[in-house]
């Protein structure tokens, strides 16, 4: 019984090494709330270098933006103009608004840095994480 027990659990422990990690599943549509201070859901995956559609809705108070910084950059606190050589691509939605908008991911695979770029937002905690995956 008892080699029959290590058996199993070598043979389980072997399949699952063998799989490896997954990649993250990935989406050419982007679903997101905005409210003070967040975005729902807060992370994203979407395929390298494909044209992606944004769908956000402003469920907040003020204006909130979704900006993705490029890859390897550390932005500012606060985040200001001094950042803005760092944005590979940003949109805006007012209050209470809603927003259909695409634009092409970048064609490199990595962790980017979401964040709103309104004044003060970033510094209050909204960010997110964009994923792109080679598709």
């Amino acid at each position: 019984m008892k080699k029959t027990f290590v058996f199993l659990f070598l043979v389980m422990a072997l399949t699952l090494t063998a799989c490896g990690p997954s990649a993250p599943a990935y989406s050419n549509t982007i679903n997101v709330k905005m409210n003070e201070f967040m975005y729902d859901p807060g992370t994203f995956a979407v395929p390298a270098g494909q044209e992606i559609t944004l769908n956000a809705t402003n469920e907040g108070k003020v204006e909130h933006e979704l900006v993705i910084i490029k890859l390897g950059q550390e932005v500012t606190v606060p985040f200001d103009a001094d950042d803005e050589d760092k944005v590979f691509w940003e949109h805006e939605v007012g209050p209470g608004e809603s927003a259909t908008v695409t634009f092409t991911a970048p064609s490199e695979p990595g962790e980017y840095v979401l964040l709103c770029g309104i004044s003060g937002h970033f510094e209050a905690g909204m960010a997110g994480k964009l994923t792109v995956v080679a598709p």
